[in-house]
């Protein structure tokens, strides 16, 4: 359970950071920034794969709970 909480607040902290990245990469393409620093536009892109790995985490977790829960206990059989 206390995977399941500190995995949902690192998601939410990537997606601030995320969101943050973006944003500064908009205000640098408004400002004129886009032919100097091309990198400016890889920035969201480190927050956005760790989002997808623990998005992907929390997508599943219930899945793989319920089907735990579903399996035979194998106590007691030979």
């Amino acid at each position: 359970m206390a995977w399941n909480k500190r995995n949902r607040q690192l998601h939410r902290l990537l997606s601030i950071i995320f969101t943050t990245t973006v944003v500064i990469a908009f205000i640098g393409a408004t400002v004129g920034l886009t032919e100097t620093a091309v990198w400016l536009f890889y920035l969201p892109l480190l927050p956005l794969f760790l989002l997808m790995g623990t998005g992907l985490y929390m997508f599943v977790e219930p899945y793989r709970k319920r089907r735990r829960a579903n399996r035979p206990n194998p106590v007691g059989q030979h």
